[in-house]
């Protein structure tokens, strides 16, 4: 068992009215204060806020140009997508620009990928929204087509939905960055997991609800011959409220709009909550901490929740 790795989920919106500059230098005053002590960090990719509850002229960041932004200032920390959304970009340019993104960061990016789902924002944007199976299918052609773009000179792939012809993608990545597939799909999305994937992710959700997931995605591994075990297995905590008394955690969780299966407590409490994550076999989380752009609960979170959890599992380990 490796050693937990973390993640800081970056908010893609400001959530107090912040302007765009503003926001920017939100995320910078956060980034100062923690790079030292994560992993990685994480950008949604939509063109407009996500939220129901988030005014949609809202300032958003994109995802890939704020990756090669804060990539370029933090040379210390990987870059994750989390998770591209496969028809936004044409897939042999998305190649290209993971690619591109790969070799300009020095091997510092996750490529995370999805189907895509916001139909509000597919409609705004003038994308087509085909039913979920066939969006399914492009997110299999759109892997496909991208490692056949990093393998071969020229690279030429015929599906139903995409295609190139004599395509070149120079210099192609060596090794391959990580292709993270994000969702919990039972039937497409974990069987294209256990075919392709070299990790999982899925956002939010309670423990039993993860557990059942394993289960389903060691069934598929099973069916088409993977490892289960070669596919690394990450949870993005999406909401966590987190400060020295659980008291004061509670009037975070209440004055904050997200609410997806949000943890509350003290450090002691959260990472009691994320431990039993990691009794089923999760190694990487990523975390959104809900006092943003205050500093104190991600703060919080590295000093005391990290440690505890890298204890217990060196501890866990120290017994097998």
């Amino acid at each position: 068992m490796a050693e937990l790795r973390f993640g800081w989920h970056m908010h893609s919106f400001p959530v107090d009215g912040s302007s765009a500059p503003t926001f920017v230098e939100q995320i910078h005053h956060t980034l100062q204060r923690i790079h030292p002590h994560i992993d990685s960090v994480w950008v949604d990719d939509h063109l407009m806020p996500w939220a129901d509850w988030q005014s949609k002229d809202t300032p958003y960041l994109e995802c890939l140009t704020t990756i090669a932004y804060f990539a370029a200032a933090y040379p210390s920390l990987v870059f994750g997508a989390s998770v591209l959304c496969q028809s936004y970009r044409n897939p042999g340019l998305l190649g290209k620009m993971v690619a591109n993104l790969d070799l300009l960061t020095g091997g510092r990016f996750i490529f995370g990928i999805g189907a895509g789902w916001m139909e509000q924002e597919y409609r705004a944007y003038n994308y087509p929204f085909p039913p979920a199976g066939v969006r399914l299918d492009q997110l299999e052609e759109t892997i496909q087509l991208v490692r056949q773009l990093w393998t071969d000179a020229p690279a030429s792939y015929a599906g139903k939905h995409y295609r190139i012809d004599n395509a070149y993608c120079a210099p192609r990545p060596e090794p391959q960055p990580p292709l993270l597939i994000g969702g919990g799909g039972e039937q497409r999305t974990l069987r294209l997991v256990a075919q392709y994937a070299d990790w999982w992710n899925i956002p939010g959700g309670t423990v039993s609800n993860y557990a059942h997931k394993l289960d389903v995605l060691r069934q598929h591994c099973a069916d088409v011959g993977r490892d289960y075990h070669s596919i690394l297995k990450t949870w993005s905590a999406e909401a966590i409220a987190l400060a020295p008394t659980e008291a004061e955690a509670q009037r975070i969780a209440a004055a904050s709009p997200y609410n997806n299966n949000t943890l509350i407590g003290t450090p002691e409490q959260v990472a009691d909550q994320l431990q039993a994550f990691v009794n089923l076999g999760v190694e990487y989380f990523i975390v959104r901490l809900l006092d943003f752009p205050h500093t104190d609960g991600i703060e919080l979170f590295v000093h005391e929740v990290m440690p505890r959890l890298r204890a217990a599992q060196a501890e866990r380990m120290g017994t097998v």
